[in-house]
Formats: C-alpha cells, structure tokens, sequence
C-alpha cells in the first residue's frame, strides 16, 4: 500500500504537489479550528451555570480585567461571541478543506485520464497489437474514477482526519486526561481489530472489481462490434449469461467494500453513547454534583459527537483504499514512467524519399520466443514505383507492408529510404509521405468530409481538396447527390454507407493526404470491378513521382504494377513483371 502511495505521488506533477502541500496547511487550520470550537464550549457552558465560578479563577480574572470586564454578568456576551465564531470558524475551515480537496482530487483524476490516454496513444503500434483496446477504456473511464472516488479522496480523508484526530485528543486530554484515554484506546482497539479481520476481504473484493471491470467492457465491446454474427448465430443468450454473471460479481464486490466500511459504524455510536451515559453518572457520584460537572462533560460530548465520526470516516476510507487498490495499480501500469515530453509529441520533419526505399536481410518477429513472421527478406522499390505483393493469408503480406510504413521495427536486418536507416527514433519523419487504405477501414462518426480530412479540424479543412480527392476515388458524384454533400454524417463506423462507399471515401482519404508513398492493403476488395477499375486508373495516373504499394485480393488488381512480388512463409518467392508471374490475360 505505501509502495502504491509512493508511485502515486511520483506520478503527480509539481503543481500537483504544490496544491497537496497548502491542502494540508488547509488540514492543519482546520483543525486548531476544531480545538477552539471544543475549547471555547467549557468557559460558555460554566458562564451560563455558574459565571462568579470563572471570576474566582485568578487567570481569567487578570485576563478579563484587562478587556475591561470586572463583573461576573459581562461575561455572557463576550463568551458567547467567542463560541459563536469558533463554531463559525470550524464549520468555514473544514468547508474549504472539503472543496480544496474535491477540487484537487478532480483534478489529479483528470491529470491521470490525460496521462494514460497520452501514453497509450503515444505508444509504437507493436505495442498496440499486445494489449486489448478495453483495458485502457476500462482505465479511463472507469478505474481512473474509481482511483479518485476510493483511493485519492479516503487518503486525504485519513490524512485530514489525522490532524483532527490529533487536535481533539489534545483539547480532552487537556480537560479530562483518563477519559479521554480510555475512549481513544477503547474506539482504536475496536477498529484495528475490524480492519485485521476485514483486511483479508477487501483485498479479494479488489481484486473482483478490477478484473471484472475489465471483462465487462470486453464483453461489451465484443458484443455490440460483433453484434450482426451474434444475431445470426443466436449467441445472445451466451452474452447475457456472461455479462450477468460478472456484472453482479462486480457490484456484489462494490458492495462489500461499503458494507465493510460502514459496519463497524452503528455498534462504536452506540458504544459512545453508552460510555457518556457511564461518565456522566460518574460524575453525578462527585463532589458538587453533575451540576458542578456540565461544563466538563458539554466538551466531552462535543468531542465525542466530533470524534466518532472522524474516526468512522478514518476507518471507512481504509475500506475504501483497499477496496480500490488493484484499480490503483492498473491505472499506474499504464502511466509512463516518468514525465518527459515523448518523441511523438515533437513534429515531425521533412524525410527526403528522392530514389528508392528497401530492405536488407530483413527478418521479423513478434517478441523474443515468436515465430518468424518474415525471413531474409531482399526487397528494393524505386521512386515512383509500382509493386503487387500476393501471396496466401498469413504468408506475411501484411506484416511486410506494417515494415515498409515504419510501424514495426525489423528484428534482423535494415530498411533504408534513399540509404538513410529508418528507425524508431525516424520512423515518424518517414510516416509523413505515406498514405494508407487498409481493408478493414475506420471511418470515425462525422462527416464526410472530415472523413476525408482525417484528423483535421472542421475549420481548417480544405474542401476543393477534399472534392478533388472525391473525384479520383470515385466518390463526388455519389457525395454531391446527397441533400448535406459533404456534410452528411456517416454515421458510427460509417453504418450509413455500404461498403463500397466506405472503401472510396478510404481511398479518397489517401488521395487528400497527398502524400509521396500510397499503400493499398486489399482496399479496392469491396468494390465492383468496373470501380476497382476506375479507382486503380485514378491510383497509377497521379504521377511518376508517386510510390504505389498494393495488396490485392484480385490478381487483375496489379496489371498496372512494374514489379509484382509473391511472399510464402514469411519469404520472397518470386518476384518479376505482373506478365512473367500471372501471365497474360
């Protein structure tokens, strides 16, 4: 738990931790506040039952004398003004601690939301192909707050309720020493026995909640992108039965936590009651009666009625700790190391590609233990060149195509632009003349143009440009019949349009981007032929300077290609003319 606190603090910012320091500056005043307001309860109690009492105390006599008070029935207004404003001043000092520290905690929660998602995103795309999407999502939305509703606002809560704690124990200690320790011992005793026996639960409740959390949305996510096979193959019942099952392991573990944390809470108020009701008897049994006592006895009580929830609160927000825990140290799994600006935060600079690119004895694999993916591969592409690769699913097409785009570094061997080494320190530099149409597109849920425009703000969207790379993919005549054009919304994954559509307005992204290097992985495959064709004579006539790389599902696909070369078990095969491999047609 503490190792956990210390990553924690480790992951704030210095302003972070410049506001956590006046927070507890803020704990500290609210609590000499507390001791004034206890304090000032026994000399307005005694001044309402016996004022010539206070008189005859020399201390007070000399103290009042100097305010100008000599007679006993001055005292009420003064000691009741004083009461009054430190009650006031309690109630205002603890109210800013409150909003300080929601504040603060909303805050952080927002600083670890950010941090998790510029890591993420930040991350090489190897590293995307490892982790499932819902881990993260799951972090963000969900862990993150649980972090900051469980963990960061009950630690502040102990801390707070530690200096006040400490400042209600001085003033009774000051007033009634062995009451006041046998009260503290009897609470304490009775909470550190409940956390000992509880202690064993939370952590296994926390341990439901963070994986569960993480299989529901999974199976959310599953469900709802999957959702024309689960009706096809009737895998509803399945689903439900799944979700059901770790949706009520998830809330039975929230439930425990906060039945855990609030049990102890009726027995120690009854308990408290019990012991005032014992020392007031007590004191009755004295000289001078209980009279004598009301003055004692009103700051005990007011001590208690402070005390025990201070210390319910204390306990409660352990429960609370632990319970959150695994949430914890999955959002912290997920922060970077250290604060430091990443490469791909920097922009990018202009890469050169003036003659070719190519890759030397290149071989690659998927961790250290993997198989391999692709072996020796020889591969030299000239500027302005056009290059086929087919070969059988899982032959390495597709990984080869992730190497060329700089997304994945080769495990053995070199890949060269113009012979300057792409790495990961360049790769960015290089991504920057490439454009890309995978098979299976992501369309984002605007609208068409910006679909177009990818990544770039409505404002700043050129739209003659994104008309111009409509026409050449196909697609102007079909957007500009629409009531919207180019505004029309596609809708979530482009469910509005068929695939073909989707395809064309892909492809018309890459014509947009205008970039140096276009790669096709089966992007035409959705297409009829007549607009594969189209779409492929639009592709080779944007100029001898433009780079075409292209997977295609059909062989006719690649009659426009210089060089079409055929992969098998991660190795080049053949490689020749589209004529001298798939012969004439």
């Amino acid at each position: 738990m503490i190792a956990s606190l210390i990553r924690l603090w480790r992951s704030l910012t210095l302003k972070r931790k410049v506001q956590l320091s006046i927070i507890l500056v803020l704990m500290i005043i609210a609590s000499f506040a507390e001791v004034l307001s206890i304090g000032a309860i026994v000399p307005f109690l005694a001044v309402l039952i016996n004022p010539e009492k206070i008189m005859d105390q020399p201390l007070a006599s000399s103290m009042f004398s100097a305010l100008g008070i000599n007679a006993a029935d001055g005292l009420l207004l003064p000691l009741t003004v004083i009461f009054a404003l430190a009650a006031i001043l309690s109630g205002v000092s603890r109210f800013v601690l409150m909003w300080a520290q929601n504040r603060f905690s909303s805050a952080v929660g927002s600083d670890l939301a950010g941090g998790i998602y510029k890591s993420v995103i930040h991350q090489p795309y190897s590293m995307h192909l490892s982790r499932n999407s819902s881990e993260v999502t799951t972090a963000i939305f969900n862990k993150v707050d649980t972090v900051v509703r469980e963990f960061l606002i009950p630690t502040l809560t102990i801390a707070s309720s530690a200096f006040m704690m400490l400042a209600i124990l001085i003033i009774v200690l000051a007033i009634e020493p062995i009451v006041a320790l046998l009260a503290f011992a009897s609470f304490g005793s009775v909470y550190i026995l409940v956390i000992f026996a509880t202690k064993k639960q939370l952590g296994k409740d926390s341990l439901e909640v963070s994986s569960s959390s993480d299989k529901l949305l999974k199976l959310l996510n599953e469900s709802l992108e999957g959702i024309r096979d689960v009706i096809i193959d009737s895998s509803q019942l399945n689903y439900r039965k799944d979700f059901d099952t770790t949706d009520s392991t998830l809330r039975r573990a929230k439930a425990n936590i906060q039945i855990i944390a609030n049990a102890p809470r009726y027995t120690i108020e009854s308990f408290g009651m019990l012991m005032v009701a014992v020392f007031a008897y007590w004191l009755a049994q004295q000289p001078g009666g209980l009279l004598a006592s009301i003055p004692m006895l009103g700051a005990l009580a007011l001590a208690a009625q402070r005390l025990l929830p201070v210390l319910q609160q204390s306990y409660a927000a352990w429960a609370c700790i632990r319970g959150a825990h695994d949430s914890l140290l999955d959002v912290l799994d997920l922060l970077p190391e250290t604060d430091v600006q990443l490469d791909t935060e920097t922009p990018r600079t202009h890469q050169p590609f003036n003659h070719s690119l190519s890759l030397n004895a290149v071989s690659f694999r998927y961790g250290e233990d993997g198989p391999w993916v692709l072996k020796d591969i020889n591969l030299k592409i000239p500027k302005g060149g056009r290059v086929g690769l087919v070969g059988a699913t899982g032959s390495g097409k597709s990984t080869l195509l992730d190497m060329l785009m700089g997304l994945l570094p080769p495990t053995e061997g070199t890949f060269l632009v113009d012979d300057q080494q792409i790495t990961t320190a360049n790769c960015r530099n290089w991504q920057s003349n490439i454009a890309h149409v995978p098979q299976l597109i992501f369309l984002s849920d605007a609208s068409v143009a910006e679909n177009i425009a990818f990544g770039i703000p409505y404002q700043d969207i050129d739209f003659e440009r994104v008309r111009r790379a409509a026409e050449k993919a196909q697609m102007a005549e079909v957007i500009e019949s629409w009531t919207n054009s180019y505004d029309t919304p596609v809708g979530e994954r482009g469910v509005f349009l068929s695939g073909g559509q989707r395809q064309r307005i892909a492809i018309a992204r890459a014509f947009y981007k205008e970039a140096k290097v276009i790669v096709l992985d089966e992007a035409t495959s959705a297409l009829d032929s007549k607009t594969e064709l189209e779409v492929m004579r639009a592709v080779e006539g944007l100029g001898e300077d433009i780079t075409l790389i292209v997977i295609a599902h059909r062989l006719n696909t690649l009659k426009g290609c210089d060089t079409v070369v055929e992969i098998e078990n991660g190795m080049i095969v053949k490689s020749g003319s589209y004529q001298s491999l798939c012969g004439a047609t």
